[in-house]
């Protein structure tokens, strides 16, 4: 008798246990689930929307980690420093943008398994992309200390800022594999709609490299070092808060450690789709480092307030950019869902908004730039210098934006060498040759700043008949 209720007992408390445990699971799993967004099904602009916005304030909240070292240095470090920062921009660029470029690749995978609702493809492709962090980022630790004082040599950085900007690049590139894994990890988290949780992590890791900046730079003196070693810390925490989340979702694209390894076939595919992204990356930045030697013939003053502006036009850039990533993401699930029509509506929305935004902020920051640019520097000279960069690209910055979006829809379909071959005969190499010939005869900033929006004008017309192509080549396929 006992015995039998004993048996009862441990039966009623087997029971208890294994509903509390399936109802812990099915809470989790709501969880998670209200992070996700249906990209396939439904009105696309809310979606697109919902999802636009916490990119563009992460996307923000990222730029504002750089914002804040220009600040800060700018203010108690003087203008050498700020020139120091700032000139090692498009330098960093080009070394970083190769792998920054794979996790597009990862992107636009993780999406297509996520719309297809291949579960076994997309695990194996987020332990792949994980794992490419890592090692990406280890690799570009020895690329940022060996290459920085040369590659900075060879774009005539002036005596009395090189010191200050080799230091800065070198302590910024041991934060690598931080940076490269939360971009792989927030990659795999907005494949599956889910822009929120970034955010999250990356308002905490703003807020805590903006504390370090005035305290390393203020009270401990440390200049360039300082904000160099307040983002490498501010990087480490949001990059383990992603992997915290990728480790504890109950989400189909959950990393698991154990399992953490190279598969072989989803490797190749997000470098076929990625390499390309990342290869237009650093060659845009090659036109760019010109610009930028170019920039710096005119000396430290122009190069602070050319700094200054860039800064201030990065976050319109980044606002429109979002709607890069966003087209790479609703496209990508879709096209995973054998859904075109839907491609097309994406491309649609994305780029009347994208119009709108980069109109709008774009000649806000106008506007206001010698307010904005005070931010940086009370030298009159240096804030002029700003507002002339300002008038060349925040104005017409629409047209960069609308490039950018087109480029994504087409690599959401899967195609990569087509956009960055395009991307780079329209825009890198036009630049280069401008600063060759056109620059070369009129030897002002005007000029130089010119070759910007004609580039992106040139560049979107070309990509918009490369998507006519795709979309319907796409499409007799299907059919």
């Amino acid at each position: 008798m006992r015995r039998d209720l004993r048996c009862l007992r441990r039966s009623r408390f087997v029971f208890f246990t294994e509903r509390i445990r399936e109802r812990r699971e099915c809470v989790m799993k709501e969880k998670t689930k209200k992070y996700e967004i249906d990209m396939c099904n439904g009105p696309l602009l809310k979606k697109i929307l919902v999802f636009y916005f916490p990119l563009m304030c992460s996307s923000i909240l990222q730029l504002l980690f750089n914002a804040a070292d220009i600040a800060v240095v700018g203010r108690f470090a003087g203008n050498e420093a700020l020139a120091a920062v700032g000139c090692t921009g498009s330098l960093t660029n080009l070394l970083v943008n190769l792998f920054i470029g794979l996790s597009v690749g990862a992107n636009v995978l993780v999406a297509r398994y996520y719309g297809a609702d291949q579960k076994k493809d997309l695990k194996e492709m987020v332990q792949t992309a994980i794992l490419t962090s890592l090692v990406g980022g280890i690799l570009l630790i020895f690329v940022g200390f060996f290459v920085s004082k040369p590659a900075l040599q060879l774009m005539g950085t002036p005596d009395d800022v090189i010191r200050h900007s080799v230091l800065y690049m070198r302590i910024y590139f041991a934060g690598m594999p931080f940076l490269m894994t939360y971009n792989f990890g927030s990659a795999v988290l907005r494949a599956v709609g889910d822009t929120k949780r970034p955010l999250y992590y990356l308002f905490l890791a703003g807020i805590m490299n903006v504390v370090l900046n005035l305290i390393f730079v203020i009270v401990f003196s440390m200049g360039v070092a300082g904000v160099a070693t307040a983002t490498i810390v501010s990087q480490m925490v949001s990059a383990l808060l992603v992997l915290r989340c990728l480790l504890k979702t109950d989400g189909v694209y959950k990393l698991v450690l154990s399992d953490l390894r190279f598969d072989t076939d989803k490797l190749l595919k997000l470098v076929r789709i990625g390499l390309p992204a990342g290869l237009q990356g650093s060659l845009f930045s090659i036109s760019n480092v010109l610009i930028q030697s170019s920039i710096n013939g005119f000396g430290s003053i122009v190069m602070a307030g050319n700094t200054a502006g860039s800064n201030i036009e990065g976050f319109v850039y980044v606002a429109m950019n979002a709607f890069y990533q966003t087209a790479i993401s609703f496209s990508g699930q879709n096209f995973g869902a054998k859904k075109l029509d839907r491609v097309a509506k994406v491309l649609v929305i994305c780029e009347v908004l994208v119009i709108a935004v980069g109109l709008l902020l774009g000649n806000g920051a106008y506007l206001f730039a010698g307010v904005l640019l005070r931010l940086y520097s009370d030298d009159a000279e240096v804030i002029s210098y700003g507002v002339l960069r300002m008038a060349y690209i925040c104005v017409p910055y629409f047209l960069c934006g609308m490039m950018d979006v087109i480029v994504g829809a087409i690599r959401g379909l899967g195609y990569g060498i087509m956009p960055m071959l395009v991307s780079l005969t329209g825009a890198c190499l036009f630049r280069v040759v401008w600063i060759y010939t056109v620059f070369s005869k009129v030897h002002t900033l005007p000029c130089l700043y010119l070759s910007y929006p004609i580039s992106w004008a040139l560049t979107f017309f070309v990509h918009l008949i490369c998507f006519l192509i795709v979309y319907n080549k796409m499409k007799k396929k299907l059919a």
